[in-house]
């Protein structure tokens, strides 16, 4: 009876705690785990199959934390349909293990709190599949902010100002569908652009690039572009069609350091007997070459900063060491942007290598991650700068991942308590 009510009274701190679902979340070694709660209508005395409906909603909850852990705001709002079609009808795929901490049935209703360990490096490579989430990083994701003018307008219109925010760019517009085309991810360009109240960002100016960076951050964005756009009607005219001039200035902001990385500016001229069409075709030209020499200047940039060569060490470890250790290097070799590697220290079960390679330790994960064995898996333990640590993990016959052997499982003391691995 006392094991009852440790059980309700922990449910129920959950549930009173945490109505959105989440109760606790941490995401670590590519394993996203977290306590969710789920409750659904008990329907002619059908304890059981209130309770199973209510333990997949706990889990759908789950997953979809985990994967909005892994994209942009922007990204997951263009891509609900995928979510939703995909991911969320296939859930126990992405589902390692999971507890019933406990449930009761309460007003008609069954509720049922669940801690479960999401697999995030298989979702990531769902999405890297789908070519949603661009693992290797090859293109930046760019979010714009450009303070465009035309004659009609008294002053620079941007998107960003309090109230402004269904205000769409002409110029943007050109640009980031050319930039699109080239596999750039833009977000912040959707209908619902971000609000930089919900973030507590303040723009004090029109370009304010301390606050536009501050947002792109939020937005996680790798780049912003930030300048002007104007068109108006030029002084000479040719015949009896008026001329029009259009001007854009951008400059980029690399967010990981904050620098401005780049500058662009380019110009247009168009005539037309239509002031109107004479301002929009002016734009819409300028915007084209705009487009045209961000790509240069963005792929060189970005290009160089990837694939300029750094040296880290890699540290691999785990059970059945010497066999898994070689295929896994014998990987590495194979691996392009690998320029050498260096063995630098061999244990019974560990060994550490000095890498040298065309990009960062981070690029070099995002890519190792991708790579599968017969009858072995690994996580990563650690990834900074100068250091990559690795462990390797025994699968089991149905190819997922054991849990480490090494963790002491968790004692609950408690019968409602269950672990379960989903089945498929």
């Amino acid at each position: 009876m006392l094991n009852k009510k440790i059980v309700i009274s922990t449910v129920l701190i959950y549930l009173g705690l945490f109505a959105a679902g989440q109760c606790f979340a941490a995401k670590q070694d590519k394993v996203y785990t977290s306590v969710t709660t789920g409750q659904r209508m008990v329907i002619n005395h059908n304890i059981q199959e209130a309770r199973r409906k209510a333990e997949a909603d706990a889990l759908g909850i789950a997953v979809q934390n985990a994967y909005n852990t892994l994209l942009p705001n922007q990204v997951i709002a263009a891509n609900l349909e995928f979510f939703y079609d995909k991911i969320l009808p296939n859930v126990k795929e992405y589902i390692i293990t999971y507890k019933v901490l406990g449930g009761i049935e309460s007003k008609g209703y069954y509720l049922v709190g669940v801690e479960s360990k999401v697999d995030t490096k298989l979702l990531e490579k769902t999405l890297t599949d789908t070519r949603i989430l661009n693992m290797n990083k090859e293109k930046p994701v760019i979010m714009f902010f450009i303070a465009e003018q035309t004659p009609s307008d008294y002053e620079p219109r941007t998107w960003w100002k309090p109230g402004a925010r269904d205000y769409f760019s002409l110029a943007e517009e050109v640009i980031a569908r050319k930039m699109t085309k080239e596999q750039f991810m833009v977000i912040g360009n959707t209908a619902q652009r971000p609000d930089p109240v919900f973030y507590n960002i303040v723009f004090r100016s029109e370009l304010d690039t301390k606050a536009a960076i501050e947002l792109g951050r939020q937005m996680k964005a790798d780049m912003i572009l930030m300048g002007t756009a104007e068109a108006k009607e030029a002084i000479n005219r040719m015949g009896e069609e008026k001329a029009f001039n259009a001007r854009i200035h951008l400059d980029g902001y690399d967010l990981e350091t904050g620098n401005r990385v780049l500058n662009s500016q380019v110009q247009a001229a168009v005539s037309d007997f239509s002031e109107d069409l004479g301002i929009k075709n002016a734009m819409i030209k300028a915007a084209g070459l705009s487009a045209q020499d961000l790509i240069a200047r963005v792929d060189a940039y970005w290009m160089e900063n990837l694939r300029k060569q750094h040296s880290f060490q890699v540290r691999i470890e785990g059970e059945k060491f010497h066999p898994r250790y070689l295929a896994l290097t014998r990987r590495f070799q194979q691996m392009q942007g690998i320029e050498n590697m260096q063995p630098k220290e061999m244990g019974s079960n560990y060994g550490i290598i000095e890498v040298f390679y065309k990009g960062k330790a981070e690029n070099f994960a995002n890519a190792l991650m991708l790579k599968t064995f017969d009858d072995f898996g690994f996580e990563f333990l650690e990834v900074s700068e100068k250091l990559v640590s690795i462990r390797l993990i025994e699968k089991t016959e149905s190819g997922q991942v054991m849990p480490d052997q090494n963790k002491t499982p968790e004692q609950t003391g408690n019968q409602a308590v269950e672990e379960n691995t989903p089945q498929q």
